[in-house]
């Protein structure tokens, strides 16, 4: 990365308050950048944001388009990283118009605010749930689609970023990034946090698909992607990629239960898993793979840490959290580590 290029220079995060976007806000301080961020309060207690040092701002809804658009006049961001989104698949299944109000249309709301500023670099960051179900690893040119409403409101957002782009000329591209795990993850139905509520009730965590294969990865490495594509578009936005994946080697992907199985080793021998045979059934994809090869190509990007290597800097943060450490020192200290394997 370019740590010039964002020394000083003003970025809005949209989803500031969630667990991607607090650690891409600590990074981009670290790198010399003044952040804004637009998002509801954080949605989880413990919260990363919280610990971190939370700014103060006030909370914006993304379907409130005129918040939406004060924000961003008050901001007068150069970058935009629009990361806010409702990002679960049972509680988006529960309410479909919720969702593609806020996936579907906040991006719109966003990209609106952004249409006659002179932003310089906006990536929209959706999700490889994207693609329509099929065999092999899905690249850039696979077909959009969705099972459900969670992936389908996220292939949505990728169909309104693509038309800002070619009809209003805003400087954006998509990012498509795999399942991240890491320190600070408190939310519902996602498996490191699963494993942290099982570890304290000491019971083994419910999995409703142990065998759903998912490409696992630190979220210090799709931020690094979405950072390096950010450089692209401020340096070449005609040049730039319209959409990349980032997301590990097809071979380091693994199913839920094996990931569980390697975080109870990493806690001790527990919590291990049982089958959630009361869950209430949801279509999810059984396989879902990237090919990131083309971030590679376009942008020098690989991940930089394998999965045995995500899952024990995940474990070692929330022991680190769990002895009352400095939760923002740590957490610096993790990015400073990264940045050395760089």
């Amino acid at each position: 990365m370019n740590a010039a290029a964002w020394r000083g220079r003003r970025v809005l995060v949209t989803g500031h308050t969630g667990f991607k976007g607090a650690w891409l806000v600590l990074w981009l301080e670290r790198l010399g950048a003044e952040t804004t961020g637009l998002a509801l309060e954080a949605p989880t207690n413990p919260s990363l944001h919280l610990l971190l040092g939370a700014d103060g701002a006030a909370p914006v809804d993304l379907r409130d388009a005129a918040s939406v658009s004060q924000r961003v006049l008050d901001a007068e961001p150069e970058v935009v990283f629009h990361l806010a989104a409702r990002s679960l698949v049972r509680p988006a299944f529960a309410d479909p118009v919720g969702t593609y109000s806020v996936n579907v249309l906040g991006t719109a709301h966003v990209l609106e605010a952004l249409r006659d500023s002179a932003v310089q670099a906006v990536v929209v960051v959706t999700s490889d749930k994207v693609y329509a179900p099929a065999s092999g690893p899905h690249t850039e040119d696979s077909a959009l689609g969705g099972v459900e409403p969670y992936s389908s409101s996220k292939a949505g957002a990728e169909l309104v970023a693509a038309a800002y782009r070619r009809s209003y000329g805003v400087p954006l591209s998509t990012a498509r990034a795999g399942n991240v795990i890491g320190g600070g993850d408190w939310a519902t139905d996602r498996v490191v946090p699963d494993v942290l509520r099982a570890l304290e009730r000491a019971e083994p965590v419910a999995l409703r698909h142990p065998d759903a294969v998912r490409p696992w990865q630190h979220v210090l490495d799709p931020l690094r992607g979405y950072l390096l594509l950010a450089e692209r578009l401020l340096a070449s936005p005609s040049d730039a990629p319209d959409a990349l994946n980032f997301g590990p080697a097809a071979v380091e992907s693994c199913s839920v239960a094996e990931l569980v199985e390697r975080l109870t080793v990493g806690f001790g021998g527990e919590p291990g898993w049982r089958l959630d045979e009361d869950a209430p059934p949801v279509p999810e994809t059984t396989e879902l793979r990237l090919d990131a090869s083309r971030a590679g190509a376009e942008l020098g990007w690989a991940p930089a840490l394998d999965l045995g290597e995500a899952i024990g800097w995940t474990v070692e943060w929330h022991r680190a959290h769990a002895r009352g450490q400095d939760v923002r020192a740590f957490t610096l200290g993790q990015i400073e580590s990264y940045e050395a394997r760089l």
